[in-house]
């Protein structure tokens, strides 16, 4: 049995394999910082799944998202779920929940989806929600319900548009990684209304090349 109380698990040739990093001794944010780098450098765009699946980065990205919503003026009072906008989200989605409980704040999550019905979780009619993605700039495809770019400038208007049908309605939008930018315009096919929604950043790209 190890310290925690639960049976230890791998083989005994993979005990005592560690990464190259030592990431006990980095705090939350730096050890973010360096996973993100890994899959950042030298690429004009990943999903990042590679780290928002990560043990590693498990344990401290929800608080490292809060905290950064938080820096922008959103405190876990300020909204009542989280959602993911795509599948490298979810963890996001999941860490900001467990983050939110260990700090005695309730916060449901749930998953933009193409499959009806589009919102996957606890209904979202009355709340107020902050939309989750890894990395989100120009060079990003938001593959969810929208399958839009930020490029084409109506970007993610059929997810603002379905959580509006849905009677939810959109604090922010947040990402692990961003490209600089403070707001993103978002559309509504359904009615054509426009709306300037917040855009937090943990990381700017130029940060972590």
């Amino acid at each position: 049995m190890t310290e925690s109380g639960f049976r230890p698990t791998g083989t005994p040739d993979l005990a005592g394999v560690t990464n190259n990093a030592d990431f006990s001794r980095l705090e939350p944010r730096e050890l973010l910082a360096t996973l993100l780098k890994q899959h950042v450098v030298g690429r004009p765009f990943s999903e990042l799944s590679a780290v928002t699946f990560d043990h590693h980065a498990a344990p401290v990205m929800g608080h490292v998202l809060i905290d950064a919503l938080e820096d922008a003026g959103y405190s876990v009072d300020d909204f009542d779920a989280v959602g993911a906008l795509t599948a490298a989200a979810v963890p996001m989605v999941s860490a900001m929940i467990q983050a939110a409980a260990s700090r005695g704040e309730d916060l449901d999550g749930f998953v933009m989806d193409f499959v009806y019905p589009s919102i996957k979780g606890p209904s979202i009619e009355g709340r107020r929600v902050v939309l989750l993605d890894a990395w989100l700039s120009e060079k990003s495809y938001v593959q969810t319900s929208s399958l839009v770019t930020l490029r084409n400038g109506n970007e993610l208007g059929l997810d603002f548009g379905i959580i509006d049908q849905l009677g939810g309605s959109v604090v922010a939008i947040a990402s692990l990684v961003g490209g600089g930018a403070k707001s993103i315009n978002v559309v509504n096919p359904t009615t054509g209304d426009s709306k300037e929604l917040p855009f937090v950043q943990v990381f700017d790209e130029s940060e972590l090349r």
